[in-house]
């Protein structure tokens, strides 16, 4: 955000802040170490907003719920917005110094009233106004997101609309207050800083830059195509067309993670040729040609990681790798002579010291430096650099040149989620994580855990009386796409409508049949978040034989 590819605040800064803003994160679930930051935070104080459809395990620790409806996030950083302004609480001498298009903004969400705002996402205005008030009032405030708003048709402009917040009230760039998306996965953070985006080079360097390209260039000794590649939809629709033909996946579970799973395998058995690389024998490995065992990153591996504070720390391997497993980079190394490029096997240190050349945030984070200092937050230039705790502090800065260029207000408008509600298909699905359970379950599901139970479709108690069916009782769930059968659990921080459900037991449960594949067309994130349903109970008789199957539409 604002030319960084990465959060602006620093873990410990969650826990001396005034106000923290929760929007579409259950961090009590899903990212448990940050919460417990968070909750020191609040012992010392802090104020709690919750914006989540659901009253979630994080949402209960909040000061105020903003039960808001599904997909309807720009509506309420809009009102959120207007009432800043309409009640004169905006950060005028920042805006004036620091940012760009202010007008324009102010003029664009100027229709989007409390009342306007009640009545597009459900919140009550009076709440409204409560987050809008009290978040431009707070000394030091922290607004963090997670998959809650980036699993969107409209995931990069749901984000532009809470850094518009941000900037209205001058809460970037200094200690405590600042702007927090909260990482989906392990090292998703890292895997961005070193290039794992199609239009990006380490270091978040544009691929379509023509100077940043000639150095790689220089460096690889090859010419790197000068325009950026496909992101993961694209792809699937590039394997639909016949313009994708051969895979080669590295830990990643596509088969089961990717929204309309019927399609994805569909489309992954049509490939000339799949490579998988990985751990586990995944659902996507099993339809590979070949598969490539891989050592577990986190315990049997040299190299670094990053986490969602921009801290890059070094992992070292607790025990070697079992059987043939073997180091990924060991794998690529023999992969690239076989394919003509002699890679002479490289040190994991030795591919960390060509990122450093190559990437000016990376530059000052030698392996020893790592070690002595317990990690280093990006940027980090030079070598007497100690990192940044916090970003964009430039914009505090008196001096127009060492300001730099400045932050811009980005008007975004509300669009409804593309899966629409009907009278077929009258339900609002939403999906998430639980604490003791993470993505496809390949990593969880193979121990056991007190606090783990078989996937169930939550809904609230008017819903299940409606549908007349009891707590533990089988289901019929339909989208547009397909169909499965899974029990019905009670959920009482559901509001009547919607219903939650996890991606955790696909062998028992594919939830990803019912999801939508549409995509924001900015970042490539398919609508997880919002799907369309219906729920029909099932005949008592045999009931039991039909738990966790899934069922193929039409």
């Amino acid at each position: 955000m604002f030319g960084a590819g990465g959060g602006t605040s620093s873990y410990r800064e969650i826990e001396e802040t005034d106000l923290v803003v929760l929007w579409g994160s259950n961090a009590r679930e899903a990212h448990p170490i940050f919460f417990h930051h968070l909750l020191k935070g609040l012992r010392r104080g802090a104020r709690l907003f919750a914006v989540d459809p659901r009253r979630s395990p994080s949402a209960q620790w909040a000061d105020a719920w903003l039960g808001i409806d599904v997909g309807s996030d720009i509506a309420l950083a809009n009102a959120v917005g207007n009432e800043i302004i309409r009640s004169g609480l905006v950060n005028t001498e920042f805006i004036r110094r620091a940012t760009t298009g202010f007008e324009e903004y102010a003029a664009a969400i100027a229709p989007c009233t409390l009342e306007e705002g009640e009545r597009l996402t459900g919140v009550p205005a009076a709440l409204i106004a409560e987050l809008a008030h009290e978040y431009a009032r707070a000394p030091r405030a922290q607004l963090c997101w997670t998959l809650g708003i980036t699993e969107h048709h409209t995931a990069t402009d749901n984000v532009l609309a809470l850094c518009n917040l941000a900037l209205l009230t001058g809460h970037v760039g200094r200690y405590g207050s600042g702007l927090v998306p909260l990482r989906g996965q392990n090292n998703v953070q890292g895997g961005g800083d070193m290039g794992a985006l199609p239009n990006k080079f380490p270091g978040f360097q544009d691929v379509e830059d023509d100077a940043v390209r000639a150095r790689f260039d220089a460096r690889w000794g090859v010419r790197v195509p000068p325009r950026r590649g496909w992101h993961l939809s694209q792809m699937f629709e590039a394997m639909e067309k016949g313009e994708l033909r051969a895979l080669y996946v590295l830990g990643e579970n596509p088969a089961q993670s990717e929204a309309d799973t019927k399609r994805a395998v569909r489309l992954l058995e049509g490939l000339e040729h799949l490579v998988v690389q990985d751990i586990f024998l995944t659902r996507t490995a099993q339809l590979a040609d070949v598969v490539l065992p891989a050592a577990v990153a986190a315990f049997e591996t040299e190299g670094t990681v990053t986490s969602s504070e921009r801290r890059v720390q070094r992992l070292r391997p607790a025990l070697p790798p079992p059987g043939e497993a073997r180091d990924d980079l060991s794998i690529l190394a023999d992969l690239s002579e076989k394919l003509g490029a002699r890679w002479d096997r490289p040190s994991a240190e030795e591919v960390w010291d060509e990122c450093r050349a190559l990437s000016p945030m990376h530059a000052g984070m030698r392996y020893d430096r790592l070690e002595a200092l317990g990690g280093i937050q990006w940027p980090c230039p030079s070598e007497d650099h100690p990192g940044t705790v916090f970003l964009h502090g430039r914009l505090w800065d008196e001096d127009p040149e060492r300001r730099g260029s400045p932050a811009p207000f980005s008007p975004v408008e509300y669009e409804p989620p593309l899966d629409g509600l009907s009278e077929e298909f009258p339900v609002r699905l939403t999906t998430g994580r639980r604490l003791d359970s993470f993505n496809t379950g390949v990593q969880t599901g193979s121990y056991a855990s007190p606090l783990r139970r078989p996937e169930t479709i939550d809904l609230c108690p008017e819903d299940l009386e409606r549908l007349g069916v009891g707590e533990g009782e089988l289901v019929r769930v339909s989208s547009r796409r397909g169909a499965i059968t899974v029990p019905v659990r009670l959920d009482r921080s559901l509001r009547p409508g919607l219903a939650f459900m996890t991606m955790h037991f696909p062998d028992q449960a594919d939830t990803n049949v019912l999801t939508l594949d549409s995509w924001d067309p900015k970042s490539g994130t398919a609508e997880f978040k919002a799907t369309a349903i219906r729920i029909d109970p099932l005949p008592a008789a045999g009931d039991s034989l039909l738990a966790g199957t899934l069922e193929r539409a039409g």
